[in-house]
């Protein structure tokens, strides 16, 4: 099953359709139309419209409950109410508030004969003039307006509803977990396959050696997999592993399951987001499907893994950093016929999702991939490996314990702090999760962001802007920031068409307590060093300053893509970077650089490249953050330190978290 719609950017289809109905309902209004002629002239264009953008929505017009009631329309997932032009009253009156009821009643019933969950169907009462959008979320009703509908907002959220709720399934954390848990077999055939591919690629020197030793390099950090799974605590591992016919003998082979369980939810989430993004910004790329990747033929397919894999489809959706080439690329230097089986199988079963959902249902699909993980694991294992989840209530009770105003004030009806302070206080307020795990502190806080910008009536780019400056994360697990910086993504999904420019994601790969250290030694003082898997990266404390940093893993990319020799980079480096202090930029700190570039072309030559760059670049973020050094600047907490300024950071530290 395959959804490709006519025209997938949304900036482009909806606000075309949006004015197209706002026409026709001006010249209806004026005939000052009953309830049945509405129905009639919404309900042909809502047709035509699902036609056109390739959403199979069947329409059930007058569709009689078994319980009794009979509800205007039903477009799959989402029941439409008409009313007569003027029944509606804002404020709501009895009546209006009468209509609301019965819709809800109608959805519970609608809910009961289909066997669906509540929460996953919606309603929306409209009478011309008004409109009302109701939605279920734990155990109450959601009910947004009335709003007017002469508003191009209005309409065009009643279309995205539409999109949303009568295509593909739904992208929610019980879905994936049921489609791709350890009980499905496209699921135990792609974790064998990389299993089994893992050993031979292992025993051969080369780059998925050193892609794995650099991932047991940082999940060394949080985790003992000789303490994890020895002894008696191997049992509960084998047992699960065995259901997918994975035999685990030892601690060794419980550290390469991991790697290999880490490859495919990261594989998993890399596709969700590249599925996201060809819904909501997929125009200008032309139309994509997931059912025409999965017949491709093999060179195809693995030209177009390896595109994704080394982020150049999400930098031509604007994205510079989702993805930058990383530990769990390694599949790709091990395919056979096995692996590329397992991967068709696993796409083929994510081409019956549509990600629209994500703008109908956001408490469903909020830090979606945690859900997901969570589940995935058995709690015995997880527990075994130190993983523990942060849930949302407690998370959004610390948030308010930071700052309890900025959390649950309305600014329209505060009292502390009048409307314009608010104001202010929105553009200044910044956070700082400096172990964000799968982001559930981040996507609370950009909720709460995007929230505030509607009731303070700021606009979409420049709310977009504040997050992306303001909401940043860190973390060491090389699958939480992929799995976060999905998460950013997804909780901005509806801004992004508003960008000015290409973004990048402020989740970083980086230790913010063990940041890289000074050497000591005579000739490595004031000098950084990074330990990786292929040997120890230093780097002159004056190339470490915030900005200039990033800039060097920049042109050390740039300069090995076109094979500039050591003395070239060196030049470009001074010229771009202004490096005029000869006592600081001396003849050591020159050496230094050149034996750095040189590390890097030798990986280059030797084919073991395309993350080492970024891993500096991402390691080294909390001393070099956006033009600021971040750690420096943290308070305790979300306090002032004594003596000093404020931070201009609220941090927020609650242990690791997935």
């Amino acid at each position: 099953m395959s959804y490709s719609y006519e025209a997938t950017d949304r900036k482009q289809v909806i606000p075309k359709w949006s004015r197209r109905i706002l026409s026709r309902l001006r010249e209806i209004l004026r005939e000052e139309p009953n309830e049945t002629r509405l129905r009639g002239v919404m309900s042909n264009l809502l047709e035509e419209f699902c036609r056109k953008v390739g959403v199979k929505a069947f329409l059930q017009e007058e569709y009689t409950l078994a319980e009794g009631g009979r509800a205007d329309a039903v477009f799959e997932r989402l029941v439409i109410e008409y009313k007569r032009p003027g029944v509606l009253k804002k404020p709501m009156d009895k009546s209006t508030q009468e209509a609301v009821r019965q819709l809800e009643g109608y959805l519970e019933g609608l809910a009961r004969e289909t066997h669906r969950p509540l929460r996953y169907l919606a309603g929306v009462l409209l009478d011309g003039k008004y409109v009302i959008f109701i939605r279920h979320s734990g155990s109450q009703w959601i009910e947004e307006g009335p709003e007017e509908v002469m508003n191009k907002h209005s309409v065009g959220r009643l279309l995205s509803w539409l999109m949303g709720l009568a295509s593909g399934k739904a992208l929610t954390a019980e879905n994936l977990y049921r489609d791709f848990s350890l009980k499905q077999p496209h699921t135990r055939n792609i974790l064998q396959a990389f299993f089994t591919a893992l050993g031979p690629a292992l025993a051969q020197e080369g780059l998925v050696q050193k892609l794995f030793h650099q991932w047991q390099l940082f999940f060394s950090e949080a985790i003992d997999y000789e303490e994890a799974f020895g002894d008696r605590k191997l049992g509960a591992l084998k047992k699960w592993v065995g259901e997918a016919k994975i035999d685990i003998r030892d601690s060794e082979d419980a550290k390469r399951f991991f790697f290999v369980l880490h490859t495919y939810f990261a594989l998993l989430v890399k596709l969700l987001a590249w599925l996201a993004l060809s819904r909501y910004l997929g125009g200008k790329l032309g139309p994509f499907s997931f059912g025409k990747l999965r017949t491709a033929n093999s060179r195809t397919l693995r030209i177009k893994l390896r595109e994704m894999e080394s982020g150049g489809i999400f930098r031509q959706y604007g994205l510079l950093n989702l993805l930058e080439g990383d530990f769990f690329t390694w599949y790709l230097y091990a395919w056979n016929p096995h692996i590329e089986q397992a991967v068709r199988g696993l796409i083929e079963q994510l081409d019956q999702y549509d990600p629209t959902t994500l703008s109908v249902l956001p408490e469903e699909t909020r830090d979606l991939f945690k859900n997901l993980y969570h589940r995935l694991l058995p709690p015995e294992i997880r527990h075994n490996l130190g993983e523990y989840y942060t849930p949302d209530w407690l998370a959004q009770y610390l948030l308010q314990q930071v700052d309890e105003e900025f959390f649950t004030a309305d600014p329209q009806q505060a009292e502390s702090t009048p409307k314009k302070e608010f104001f202010k206080k929105f553009f200044k307020k910044r956070f700082l999760d400096p172990a964000c795990g799968s982001g559930t502190f981040l996507v609370l806080i950009i909720a709460r962001f995007i929230e505030l910008g509607q009731t303070l009536g700021i606009s979409k780019r420049k709310l977009l802007k504040k997050i992306l400056h303001n909401v940043v994360g860190f973390d060491l697990n090389p699958l939480a920031v992929l799995t976060a910086r999905v998460n950013y993504l997804l909780a901005i999904a509806d801004l992004l068409e508003y960008r000015d420019d290409d973004i990048t994601i402020p989740v970083d790969l980086a230790d913010s307590v063990r940041t890289p250290a000074m050497g000591e030694e005579l000739f490595n003082q004031d000098t950084l060093i990074f330990p990786t898997a292929v040997g120890d990266f230093q780097v002159p404390s004056l190339l470490t300053k915030p900005r200039r940093f990033d800039r060097l893993c920049e042109i050390i990319e740039e300069c090995l893509e076109v094979g500039d020799s050591a003395e070239e980079f060196v030049a470009q480096l001074e010229s771009e970077l202004r490096l005029t202090s000869k006592k600081k930029w001396d003849e050591n700190a020159k050496k230094l650089t050149r034996t750095l570039y040189e590390t890097m072309w030798d990986l280059h030559q030797r084919k073991l490249n395309g993350l080492w760059a970024r891993l500096l670049k991402n390691n080294f973020a909390p001393l070099t953050y956006r033009g600021e050094s971040a750690l420096d600047k943290l308070g305790a907490f979300a306090g002032e330190i004594p003596g000093k300024y404020p931070p201009p950071l609220d941090a927020l530290w609650v242990g690791r978290h997935i």
